[in-house]
Formats: C-alpha cells, structure tokens, sequence
C-alpha cells in the first residue's frame, strides 16, 4: 500500500506560501478543519471547502489551528461567518488573540494582517482530540512560534506538523531569543522519537521519507545557530517574499521607505547590518533574484513564478 495514500476522511488541501495547508478531518461527530488560510485569500478557502471532493454542502462544526501565524489563522473570522463553527487555538496563543497583540501576532510588526476572530476554547498539549473518527494527540512544538501544536494519529502514523517541520526545512525561526533555536531542535527530536509515516505539513505536499526530512531540518538549525545574522537574514526575506505574494508586486522605488517603516526589518537592520534602507533593499533582493524566488518586472519586484 502506497505509504501516501491517507485515510479517506482526511482530506489535504494544498494550498502555496501564503497561504496554509487547510487540513480537514471528516467524522461521525462532525468535520474538522485545520488551519484557514491569509485574510486576502479567505474567500478562496471558503470556494475551496465548498468543493465536492472536500466539504460541498456539508457543515462545518469545529475550526483548529496548529498555531496563531496570520497564514494559518488569517482565515479564522471569515470561516467561522460562514459556517457558524466552534474554534479553538493552542492553549499558548489564546492571550495574544484575546488581546488581539498584533506585535505579539507577527501582524503589524511585519507587515502582514488578519481579521480578529472569537476563540470557544483551547486546544492543550499533552490531551487526545476525535476528529475525523481517528484520535489525535496535541503536542508542543515550540520554535517557529512559541505556542504551536503539532497533532500525531498514532494508530495511522501521521503527524499534522504545522510549520514546525517541513519536508525541506521549517517555518523561520527569530534569532533571538536565542533559545528559539533550542526550542525548535528540541520539537524535531520530539518529532523523531514518534512512529511517523506521513507528515502533513502547513505548506507544501504530505510526505514520506520523515527521517531524511529531519535531518535536513537539524543541520539548518546548526547552521542558524552558529550565525545569527544568517538567521535574521533568512527571517527578512522569507518575510519580504511573503509580502510579495500577498500584493503580488512591489514597486522597487518605494522598497526602502517599506523596510525603513515595518518594524522587523527596521529592527533587525539596526541589530544586524546598519545598512541605509536602500542597501539593505538591495541585499535582500539581489539574494532573492540569485535564488530564483524574485523578479524585477517595470519597475516592480514580482514573485519568480508571476
């Protein structure tokens, strides 16, 4: 049996970088979505639900998040309008939505948005969760976000990991505190002491070859951890190209003022590389270009693929 083909109740809808993967878990007791998706693209995760092979006319009982990042949760108000639906967060990030800290969200502090939601309840680590007719452990993942959970079925080894592992590589990492980095190998080796054949991930496809994708991870984390302004770097780009896919170009005349005002970029440049906003917009998109993940286009940068 091919390891990949998933229990017919879960159904994986892969979605890009902006946006989560939206995880929904059929059951008796009712449909389970994991993760909704950016606030621009809401009404894309609603049309995409509503298709045939996923929930079509069905109800929605109960909304999860692995963590509380705008691109998993972003999606949360407009899901719950239109299906009425229990939502629960980890039991770590239901402070910062209540306060609504949109530092402490990653919102405006780097640029991005979501629509403020109500939390029911809270999902804790540690506790087994029916969804989908199968039972789902929550465990801490801390890391990428201090408060996420990743969910393990232990009867079909599949693990919904959220961005604390993908399959090449995990969600950024801020390099300080310094323990972050900690955390996040920690939640790897947690992960690897578990009975894994399938991780479904908050981006890209479910895979197989768990061992291998952890592995890469780890020395990522070593290479982090022996330079933090690696780190940071890494964090402003993949921060930058998200942007990018949300407004799908940026016109490079007004890139530095956007680096000088948003407050991660602004604070890591004068912690990091004190370069004038124009150096600095010039270091992160001649990298990105080298990489192939940007092109300049009129006057704009736009995403390699647009």
């Amino acid at each position: 049996m091919d390891p990949l083909t998933l229990p017919p109740q879960i159904r994986v809808i892969v979605r890009d970088w902006l946006n989560a993967n939206n995880i929904l878990l059929k059951g008796r007791d009712g449909n389970v979505l994991i993760d909704s998706g950016y606030v621009s693209r809401a009404q894309d995760t609603l049309s995409l639900l509503r298709q045939p092979q996923h929930l079509g006319a069905e109800p929605l009982h109960w909304l999860v998040n692995t963590h509380c990042h705008s691109d998993h949760m972003g999606g949360n108000a407009a899901v719950q309008r239109a299906y009425a639906c229990r939502t629960s967060v980890p039991e770590g990030e239901a402070r910062l939505i209540e306060a609504w800290d949109r530092r402490g969200l990653w919102l405006d502090y780097t640029g991005q948005d979501a629509e403020q939601f109500k939390v029911d309840d809270v999902i804790v680590a540690g506790r087994t969760y029916q969804w989908g007719d199968l039972e789902w452990r929550a465990i801490s993942a801390p890391g990428h976000d201090p408060g996420a959970l990743v969910f393990y079925c232990q009867e079909e080894r599949i693990l919904i990991s959220g961005d604390a592992l993908w399959e090449n590589g995990f969600g950024i990492v801020l390099p300080e505190p310094a323990a972050a980095l900690e955390e996040a190998q920690r939640t790897l080796e947690t992960i690897a002491a578990l009975d894994v054949d399938v991780v479904i991930p908050g981006h890209g496809a479910p895979f197989t070859g768990v061992s291998a994708a952890l592995e890469r991870s780890l020395g990522r984390v070593e290479a982090f951890r022996g330079s933090p302004e690696r780190a940071a770097r890494h964090v402003l780009k993949v921060m930058l190209v998200f942007s990018l896919l949300d407004r799908r170009s940026i016109p490079l005349a007004t890139l530095p003022d956007y680096l000088a005002n948003v407050p991660i970029y602004r604070e890591y440049n004068e912690r990091y590389f004190r370069l004038a906003p124009d150096l600095l917009a010039d270091r992160l998109v001649g990298e990105l270009e080298k990489s192939g993940t940007v092109r300049r286009s009129s006057g704009s940068l736009v995403p390699a693929g647009s």
